[in-house]
């Protein structure tokens, strides 16, 4: 047998040390975490507990770690999305493969930068556009290929916030200002522009958007709130997105819930309640939504055309009681739609019985993002065994999806102005 794959991970947040990292566990022949970067004493402290990683191969920093020769086959570049593409260009010079986490960049040229990189070096640039590996999104691509539903005409796809996770991510947490990180068509929904533009098989030429930020704001504060939700009056009680009643009382994301996983591992490392409480009376998360410094869109709905008269629609909303995607494909044979809570899929061909595809798993059988977290990694130890450098979602694939978002969201501040990609992409 041969040995494992060596990884660095730059990044020991919640993707990189709790989505990725766990692979080790479960393909011990297939993975080896060697070092890793972090600014956070306590999370280098967990990946030494928990992998193994000597205390010598613990970097405080991202330059730290790439001031050394090559320490591994991979480095893993979880860091904030701002801080990607530099991050990737010095691991690609020092002959590392690259496993990226979305986006690359809210900067096009960036994205142009890596793309061009990734080719001069010939080494694996890997983007963690990961629903495309999950068995529902790519048993739905197959039935597409296959001709299920004949020739697509039309696709219409809605991303599922959801009112807690965006208040935790996109209110009060890291992705909420864009120019700190990305606009919330990139951060949140470059998943879907790449599946889209999978699905569709076809090069996007148009798109069109219109979107604002129109509830978290102080406009819409209640009477008696404060600048903490702990500091608050009676509206705490009818508030769904009271900081206690989310992280502590809950049903959706309090602790309990989590079981000391994500969001409450973002609060505190290995929380409990009391750490929790701790952190609500003086960290980011127990602030009052309409009283942060958030500027990301609240819902955002985009129109694209494609080559070969397919059209689509996508809207990203934060106003759901659950998180999830819904999709509907059209064709000129019949359509199949389906949800990823049901996880089933409806095929239903003109003039013939409904087909219903279930595609559930035995719970537990799965990692993050239905099964996608663990069928990345998969992939990338198998194309470098291969000796391949083209997955399913390396650079060349990804670029095209952000941008489809950073047109998206120039058209939104135009006003919703039509913007033709090639024009776009050469600005």
């Amino acid at each position: 047998m041969s040995d494992p794959i060596t990884f660095a991970i730059c990044g020991c947040g919640s993707r990189g040390l709790e989505a990725y990292a766990p692979y080790q566990k479960r393909h011990p022949e297939q993975m080896k975490i060697v070092a890793g970067a972090d600014t956070r004493p306590e999370r280098l402290r967990l990946l030494r507990e928990q992998y193994g990683v000597p205390e010598e191969m613990c970097f405080a920093s991202d330059e730290a770690l790439l001031s050394r020769p090559r320490l591994a086959d991979v480095l893993i570049v979880a860091t904030q999305d701002r801080q990607h593409v530099p991050t990737a260009l010095k691991a690609l010079d020092l002959g590392y493969h690259v496993l990226l986490e979305k986006p690359i960049s809210p900067e096009l040229d960036e994205c142009l930068q890596l793309q061009e990189k990734a080719h001069e070096t010939g080494r694996i640039v890997v983007v963690c556009h990961v629903l495309r590996y999950t068995r529902f999104y790519a048993s739905l691509e197959a039935l597409l290929r296959q001709g299920a539903v004949g020739k697509i005409e039309s696709i219409d796809a809605m991303e599922h916030v959801g009112y807690w996770h965006y208040a935790h991510s996109f209110v009060r947490g890291n992705w909420r200002r864009k120019d700190e990180t990305s606009p919330m068509i990139l951060a949140k929904s470059c998943h879907d522009m790449d599946i889209l533009r999978w699905l569709a098989g076809e090069r996007c030429l148009k798109v069109q958007s219109f979107g604002s930020l129109d509830y978290f704001n102080a406009a819409h504060a209640p009477e008696g709130a404060a600048d903490r939700c702990l500091n608050a009056g009676a509206c705490r009680e009818k508030c769904p997105y009271d900081a206690e009643k989310l992280y502590i009382t809950g049903k959706d994301c309090s602790l309990s819930r989590t079981r000391g996983g994500w969001p409450s591992n973002v609060l505190v490392s290995e929380p409990t309640e009391e750490k929790i409480m701790d952190a609500l009376r003086t960290g980011p998360y127990g602030r009052c939504v309409f009283h942060c410094d958030n500027d990301v869109v609240d819902h955002q709905t985009v129109n694209l055309e494609f080559a070969g008269n397919i059209h689509a629609t996508f809207t990203m909303t934060a106003f759901t009681d659950k998180v999830y995607r819904t999709i509907k494909v059209a064709g000129t044979q019949g359509i199949v739609e389906g949800d990823t809570i049901s996880n089933k899929l409806s095929l239903r061909r003109f003039g013939e019985e409904e087909q219903i595809i279930d595609l559930t798993t035995p719970p537990g059988s799965l990692s993050g993002h239905g099964g996608g977290d663990s069928g990345i990694m998969d992939q990338l130890c198998d194309l470098i065994r291969s000796g391949g450098t083209e997955g399913l979602t390396s650079v060349d694939a990804s670029v095209e999806s952000h941008v489809m978002a950073l047109a998206a969201e120039a058209s939104r501040l135009r006003g919703g102005q039509t913007i033709d990609l090639d024009a776009f992409r050469a600005e």
